[in-house]
C-alpha cells in the first residue's frame, strides 16, 4: 500500500520533487514531515484490489462454462463453450484511447528528441481488428478424414480402419485390415481406488479372402485397448467358406442369446444390404453380396458378431449337403426357364428311393430350423382415388402372367404364343 500511495503521489502532484530522492521502500518518514501534511490531506484513497480481482481467470471461466462430475458422466460437458483467451490481439499500452507511452509502446527518444506522452486519433476499426486476430488463432483446425476412411458416424472410431495387426516374429499380416466395431468406456469398482475407469475395444480383422477373427481388449487408454484387441484378433483367425468367393453357400439362421439373424445368399451385383456391423464384418471376410436382417437386439454388437461368425462357420457346401441327405441337389433358375440343373450328387452313389417325410426340402428354408422370418404387410393405399382407378384398370389382367406359365408347363399353350390384352 505504501508503494501504491507513492506512485499516486508522483503521478498526481508534480510539485512534490523531493519524492524523487526518497530511496526508502516505506514513505512513513515522508508522511511524518509537517510540510507535506496539508497536501496529503486532500488525497483520496485508491484501492488497487477488489473482489473481481481475487480469483484467477481459470476459476472465473469454470463458473461460467464448467460442468460437475455428475454432469460430465452423463455427457453434459460435450456442448459447453470453450474459454476464450482475452489477451489475444491485445497490445501492451494500447487501449480504447490511443496513447503514446514512451518506453512502453513507443521508443523513449526519437533521434535526439525526447518523446512525451500524447494522445492519438481514435481508431474506429480497433475491435474488428482484435476479433479478426482472435478468430485466426482460436479457430479449431480439424484434420479432414477422407470419406472412405471415416467411421459409421462422424469422427467416431466404430467403423474406422486401424491397419493390420503387428508382426509376429518374421510373419507380417500383409493384406489384412482391422475395423473397429465398438469402443466404449467401462468402469470397475475397486476397494482402494473406487470406480476405476478403462476403455473396452471390440475389433474384427481379416484378409478379405475368407480369413478373419475378432477379439476384445481393455486398457486404461483407448489407443492401448485398440492395439491389444487388434493383436488378439490376429491370434484367433478362422477360415470361412464362400460360394464362388462372393456370397454365402445357403441361407442361414444364427442366434446368440437374444440376437437372431436371418442371412440370405444373393447373386453378383446385389451388394451388402444388412446391419452396419454385419456389413463391416463381410468386408473384412470378403463377402460381397448378402442380405441379412437382425430380428432383435440390433445394438448388441458383440452378440451380433458372435452369432454371425457361428452361422458362417456352420455352413455346408453343396457336396456336403448331398452326402448328408443322400439326394441330388437340383437348381431351378428363372432366367433358364426353370430348367433343372444338378449341382451336386452323393459321392458314394447311394440315393434315397423316397425323400424323408419330416424334412422340408426347400433349399431356402432348409437351414432355418423351422423358423420363419416375419414379413410385414405393406401399408394399403386403396383409399386413394388414383390407386382405386389403377386397381380397376388392372382387374381383368390379374394373375395372368402366372397362369400363362402354368399353362406352358402343363402343355396347354406353346411358349412362343403371345396373348394380347
Amino acid at each position: 500500500m505504501a508503494s501504491a500511495m507513492l506512485c499516486a503521489v508522483r503521478t498526481s502532484f508534480s510539485v512534490l520533487r523531493p519524492l524523487q530522492t526518497c530511496h526508502s521502500p516505506s514513505i512513513l518518514p515522508l508522511l511524518q514531515s509537517a510540510r507535506y501534511l496539508p497536501i496529503l490531506a486532500n488525497l483520496t484513497d485508491i484501492r488497487f484490489s477488489s473482489f473481481f480481482k481475487r480469483l484467477p481467470a481459470d476459476r472465473l471461466w469454470e463458473s461460467v462454462g464448467g460442468v460437475s462430475n455428475a454432469g460430465r458422466k452423463k455427457g453434459r460437458g460435450r456442448g459447453r463453450k470453450r474459454k476464450v483467451d482475452l489477451h489475444i490481439g491485445q497490445i501492451l499500452g494500447d487501449g480504447q484511447q490511443q496513447m503514446v507511452w514512451p518506453g512502453l509502446n513507443a521508443p523513449v527518444m526519437k533521434g535526439k528528441k525526447l518523446l512525451n506522452v500524447e494522445s492519438l486519433p481514435h481508431n474506429p476499426d480497433r475491435k474488428e481488428q482484435i476479433q479478426k486476430v482472435r478468430d485466426r488463432f482460436q479457430r479449431s483446425r480439424h484434420l479432414k478424414i477422407p470419406a472412405l476412411q471415416r467411421g459409421w458416424t462422424g469422427r467416431r472410431m466404430p467403423g474406422m480402419s486401424i491397419g493390420p495387426p503387428d508382426p509376429l516374429d518374421d510373419f507380417t499380416f500383409e493384406g489384412f485390415d482391422t475395423r473397429v466395431l465398438e469402443l466404449k468406456t467401462v468402469a470397475n469398482m475397486t476397494a482402494t481406488l473406487g470406480r476405476k475407469r478403462s476403455y473396452s475395444a471390440f475389433v474384427v480383422t481379416g484378409n478379405k479372402n475368407g480369413l478373419a477373427g475378432f477379439a476384445k481388449g481393455r486398457s486404461a487408454s483407448a489407443k492401448d485397448a485398440l492395439r491389444k484387441a487388434k493383436n488378439k484378433a490376429a491370434l484367433r483367425l478362422q477360415y470361412i467358406e464362400r460360394f464362388e468367393d462372393h456370397t454365402l453357400w445357403h441361407n442361414i439362421f444364427c442366434q446368440y442369446y437374444a440376437v437372431k439373424i436371418f442371412a440370405k445368399k444373393r447373386p453378383k451385383g446385389f451388394g451388402l444390404t444388412c446391419h452396419r456391423v454385419l456389413k463391416t464384418i463381410c468386408q473384412v471376410i470378403g463377402i460381397e453380396n448378402m442380405y441379412a436382417k437382425v430380428d432383435s437386439h440390433s445394438k448388441n454388437t458383440q452378440c451380433m458378431t458372435k452369432a454371425f461368425f457361428d452361422g458362417l462357420l456352420k455352413q455346408e457346401t453343396h457336396q456336403e449337403l448331398a452326402d448328408r441327405m443322400n439326394m441330388h441337389l437340383v437348381e431351378f433358375r428363372n432366367e433358364r426357364e426353370y430348367f433343372p440343373n444338378v449341382i451336386a450328387s452323393p459321392s458314394d452313389g447311394k440315393i434315397l428311393d423316397a425323400p424323408p417325410a419330416n424334412i422340408d426340402l426347400d433349399f431356402s428354408q432348409l437351414y432355418y430350423g423351422g423358423k420363419r422370418q416375419l414379413q410385414k404387410k405393406k401399408r394399403s393405399n386403396n383409399n386413394n382415388p388414383l390407386m382405386r382407378r389403377k386397381l380397376w384398370l388392372d382387374y381383368k389382367h390379374r394373375n395372368q402372367y402366372q397362369s400363362r406359365l402354368d399353362r406352358i408347363v402343363l402343355g396347354f399353350e406353346e411358349p412362343g404364343n403371345q396373348q394380347q390384352k
